[in-house]
């Protein structure tokens, strides 16, 4: 083989290797590099510490102190309703007149039964004096004596059974004007004129009293238990003298004493009322009722206010079947931890809160809540160390607690906290996160 052969041959065979690693070098694929995700910026804060006062909010419905329902009393029809719908009467007032002429006619049919039977007893009577008289000594027996006696307690009785009589058809004559039985706002008449109404059976009106208004709601039993333990040690205000009986107590909102009144009710133990679209619990009342016994399917306990309507230009701004919201205070100013609501998480009933321990790790926490106050921070219990089979719960001073984010966060994860001031209603949500500048020591 000639040298310009061979160097032909050299030149094939590294052209051929290099066009084999070429395409073996083309064909492996570079590795992909995944960027490690960074944590997310959770904001936190630490617990609020002042004096609160224990309380409980329920609700509940308005219901009329006085109420009355107007029926007929006699049967008859329908004359006049001298009363305006709506409006405001007195007690006394008239309302209905059903037509009296029958109610008048029996009237006077009993007066003169009344009066017959008066001129029978008049005629005994003078017969009886006469044969009792001394003129008559040995010449009336005994036996007719007797007689004339008799006729004349006879006539006696008719006089009073026909006097009865008269009376009640008296009674039945003033039934025909139908008055009101109390003072308070009429509902519109259900039968005009006319009409036929049956005695104790068609219903004319009602009439509810606007002064005071119940709210009756239902608490826990061991909240009524503890109201029950304040009211027991507390001073009950002594009893008004005989013309106060009826007087109103206006400092509590709530109706005075009464004759027989409870302990409950002389202990004047304040409630607080809002209705729809109020702000906070501006209506104070007084505690008037606990019933005795507790509902076993929801182990709770009925209970009512008494609160006295507001009536501007006469109209009342409480009336019956109100949806209302109460506040009960349970207990005197304390010192108490406290953190904005939406910290607390849920789970299975069971209420807990996100922790930050030193290497940022969200911790979970349980904790026992107390009273929600108006600007959105609920009460928690302190700090308890768990020992035993008791497990830990609250936070402990100094903790930083996760205040925002909790639908992203799972026990142990690493997280970027960014410490707040609490956030309330009152001063608004927590500001936006902020990314810690380089050289930014840790807190």
């Amino acid at each position: 083989m000639t040298p310009l052969c061979s160097l032909r041959s050299v030149i094939r065979v590294a052209i051929l290797l290099s066009v084999l690693f070429g395409g073996a070098a083309g064909c492996k694929r570079k590795a992909v590099e995944i960027p490690t995700p960074k944590p997310p910026i959770i904001p936190v804060s630490h617990l609020v510490e002042r004096e609160v006062s224990d309380f409980a909010d329920y609700t509940g419905r308005t219901d009329a102190v006085q109420s009355v329902s107007i029926r007929a009393r006699v049967t008859g029809f329908l004359m006049k309703m001298p009363f305006e719908e709506g409006a405001e009467v007195q007690e006394g007032d008239l309302l209905f007149e059903i037509d009296p002429r029958p109610y008048q006619a029996l009237v006077d049919q009993a007066h003169s039964q009344v009066v017959l039977n008066q001129a029978s007893y008049n005629l005994a009577k003078t017969i009886y004096d006469r044969d009792n008289s001394p003129r008559a000594a040995g010449v009336v027996s005994q036996l007719q004596l007797d007689q004339d006696k008799a006729a004349v307690d006879e006539a006696d009785a008719r006089i009073k059974a026909a006097q009865a009589m008269l009376d009640n058809a008296k009674l039945n004559l003033s039934y025909t004007q139908v008055r009101a039985p109390i003072r308070g706002q009429i509902s519109r008449y259900y039968y005009t004129a006319g009409n036929l109404v049956t005695q104790d059976q068609t219903l004319l009106t009602t009439i509810v009293g606007m002064d005071y208004m119940y709210a009756y709601f239902d608490i826990e039993d061991r909240t009524s238990q503890r109201i029950k333990k304040v009211i027991d040690a507390s001073d009950v205000t002594p009893p008004l003298s005989q013309p106060e009986t009826h007087a109103l107590m206006s400092v509590t909102g709530g109706l005075g004493w009464r004759v027989g009144a409870s302990v409950l009710q002389r202990s004047n133990f304040p409630v607080f009322m809002a209705t729809e679209g109020e702000e906070g619990f501006p209506r104070r009342g007084k505690l008037d009722f606990i019933n005795n016994q507790v509902n076993p399917s929801t182990g709770t306990v009925a209970v009512r206010g008494v609160f006295r309507s507001v009536r501007p230009r006469g109209l009342s701004s409480l009336i019956p079947g109100m949806f209302v919201r109460v506040r009960f205070p349970l207990g005197d100013l304390h010192k108490a931890q406290l953190v904005i609501d939406r910290a607390i998480g849920s789970d299975q009933g069971l209420k807990f809160v996100y922790v930050v321990d030193g290497e940022n790790k969200v911790q979970y926490r349980r904790v026992v809540t107390g009273a929600l106050q108006e600007d959105g921070l609920r009460v928690i219990e302190p700090y308890k160390a768990g020992v035993g089979k008791e497990i830990e719960t609250g936070v402990k001073p100094g903790e930083w607690v996760v205040v925002g984010g909790l639908q992203q966060l799972r026990p142990r994860l690493v997280i970027e906290p960014e410490q707040v001031a609490m956030p309330t209603l009152a001063g608004g949500d927590a500001p936006p996160p902020r990314r810690k500048q380089s050289g930014e020591k840790k807190q």
